[in-house]
This record gives structure tokens, sequence and C-alpha cells, in this order.
């Protein structure tokens, strides 16, 4: 092991069965076969998490886990450990090799490797398969389970944006690819889409965020399908909530079958502040691995980011086939913009729509402040 041998590190982790019992479990083996060090994971809530500066994260803890939106941030405030050019980059191309679609690419920001995707994640389908026989495959087949009342949909403002990315690029016009966010008359016709759903939807599902639609599906018999929420593998797990959900690839709005899921996720991402730095590479990099992604970090209720997790047998039969149900998806995903001025817009987007989604805005009007917005927030 490099580094100093006696060491006590720090970790920040959001606050959930997925995103902490892997990182304590892990830690606690990594300890165990590295006498002398040890590694104390903190959770904070998912808003909390996603609230706290970069700054002040790298300057308490040695670990944070992070979402590929700040490496903008981090590339232009220092406050992330760059991972490329420390000897490991034979280790960096094979994640590379074995990221589960572009998990590992949304961490490289300018050349540089901010984090090492740990968990993969993006919008899927979910549905019930004692109310439902098949998922739905179109979203005109969506359509018509949301007039048969039979659709939940989380629609809270991230969420939101996130479903509207997800028709752009399934359109193949994909949010940001330009010098503008989207086409308007494309932007104003996959609002039009969303509200085909959106306004046969119970009023729940405009504050409702992805566990609480996977909570409601397993735990109620009013609906059967959800189009679009963030892929949690737990809920496929027998026995974890009082009904089983099924996995599912999202439906295609286009021709060219589940394309266009945002990627979501997280990355274990070690501070350019820490006096270990040696141990806490040797931690992420083993986290990061195949063999611990399908072995301790799955068995601990971890949702993998190596593909070789995905595609292993046992960690499928373990999850009612969730990977495997699922990884079309993810491997079709789409990577949003992560320029520094990135987190304010995507605050500004998600209400825009959100209110979209409500009436409060026609498409057309909701369009063109989107881009408008994106558009403020490249120069930010």
């Amino acid at each position: 092991m490099s580094g100093n041998p006696r060491a006590k590190l720090r970790g920040m982790t959001w606050d959930h069965i997925r995103g902490y019992d892997p990182m304590v479990v892990t830690a606690s083996l990594f300890a165990e076969a590295h006498p002398g060090v040890e590694i104390a994971w903190e959770k904070r809530s998912l808003q909390a998490f996603a609230d706290l500066p970069l700054g002040a994260m790298s300057a308490e803890f040695d670990l944070m886990v992070i979402d590929h939106p700040h490496v903008g941030e981090a590339a232009a405030g220092g406050q992330l450990l760059a991972l490329d050019g420390l000897g490991r980059d034979a280790e960096l191309g094979q994640l590379a090799r074995e990221s589960v679609g572009v998990s590992h690419a949304s961490y490289t920001f300018e050349g540089r490797q901010w984090a090492l995707a740990i968990d993969a994640a993006t919008p899927i389908a979910a549905y019930r398969p004692d109310l439902i026989e098949q998922p739905a495959t179109r979203w005109d087949e969506v359509i018509r389970l949301a007039e048969q009342g039979r659709v939940i949909w989380p629609l809270k403002p991230i969420n939101a944006l996130m479903s509207f990315f997800n028709q752009l690029a399934s359109l193949k016009a994909p949010f940001g690819a330009g010098s503008i966010g989207a086409p308007e008359a494309t932007a104003t016709a996959v609002l039009e889409s969303m509200l085909a759903v959106a306004r046969h939807l119970p009023d729940e599902c405009f504050a409702m965020d992805p566990i609480g639609a996977y909570e409601w599906l397993s735990a109620r018999s009013s609906h059967a399908y959800v189009p679009y929420l963030y892929g949690y593998s737990n809920y496929s797990r027998p026995g974890f909530r009082p009904h089983f959900v099924k996995a599912a690839n999202i439906p295609a709005l286009g021709t060219d079958g589940p394309l266009g899921s945002p990627i979501g996720g997280t990355g274990i991402a070690v501070s350019a502040r820490t006096p270990h730095r040696g141990v806490a590479l040797d931690y992420a990099f083993w986290l990061a691995s195949a063999e611990c992604q399908r072995g301790a970090y799955f068995a601990a209720g971890g949702q993998p980011a190596n593909i070789l997790a995905w595609r292993d047998p046992a960690c499928n039969a373990a999850a009612g086939d969730f990977f495997a149900a699922t990884l079309e998806t993810l491997e079709r995903s789409y990577l949003r913009p992560r320029h520094r001025g990135y987190m304010a817009f995507q605050d500004t987007g998600g209400d825009l729509v959100h209110a979209c989604m409500t009436g409060e805005m026609t498409p057309n009007a909701c369009a063109a402040a989107i881009n408008q917005a994106y558009a403020r927030s490249l120069s930010a």
C-alpha cells in the first residue's frame, strides 16, 4: 500500500441504503486488509449533500461521493485531486473499458479525471408485473396507460428537467449539443409530449422524486407503471418492500429504441487537501474495481458502475434481473452539460419545466426561457 500506513480518513456520502451502507462495509474490509487505516463515513440528506459546496467538503473530508455535474466546478476550483498522471493510468484505462455507459467518462473534464464511477444510474422504467404483463416500449403506449389512470411519474423540478433532456436525446437532439440548449420547435414538441402524460397524473407526482415513486409503486396497488425514474436496484431485490418492482428499459419516443436517458449515479473523489493521498487513492481504486463492485459493494446494497457487475449472473439473480433488464438504457445514455455555470442553470431549468408541466407556462414560452437561461449559464 502506498502512503502513510497509519491513517484515519473521513468520507462524506448521501443518506440512503445504496449510498451509505456499501461505503461503511467496504471501508471496514479495507481497514481489515490494511492495519492502521481507518475510514469513517458520514452522510447527509440527498438535498443537503447536493447543496454543500465542494470547497467546503474538500476542506473537511478526505473522500467524497459526488455526482458528475460538479466536475466543472472541481476543475475550475482545485478542490479535488485529479486522478490521472499519478502512476495509475493503466488502472484508469481498465475502469474506462469496464464502465457502464458513460459513467466513467462523466467524471472526465478538460482532459482530467476527477472521480471514479462507483454507482451507475440513469432514468429507467419500472412497473408492477402483478398489475401489468409488459411495460410500455413506446411513448404512445405510455400515454394510453396514463389515460387509463395507471401511471405515476416523479416530476419534482430536477426530475422534470431530466425527463425533458431524455426526450430531446431520444429524438437525437441532445440538450446542449449546439450553441443553444435545444431547437425551440423540438423542445416545444417534447414539452407537449410530456404534457400528454402529465395531465393524467396524480397531483402528488409534481412534488415526487424517484424514491417517492418507488415507495408508492412498491407499497400501493393504485398504479402500475413509471416511464422515467432514476433506477434503484434495491426495489427489485426480493423482500425489500411489500411488492416486487420490475425494472425495464425506457420507452422510445423516436424510432431508435431506448436512447438518451441522462446518466446520473455517483463517483468517488479524493480531496486535493488530504494528507493521506496514497491511502485514499488505494481505497478509491479498489472500490471502483470489478472485484469490489460485484462482490462486497453489491452485497451491501450498492448499485455498481462496473459493467462486469452489471453482467454478473449472481448480481442479476439477487436483484430481479434489474441490471440485465436496463443495461441497454444505461449503455445508450446521455451526458448532460457540466460546465461551471451548469448547476445554477439546472435549478432554473427544472423550475421552468415543472411550471410547464403544472400548467403555469406554455410549452413555447418554456422552451424559449430554457434556452435563455442556458445561454446565461455559459458565461457564468
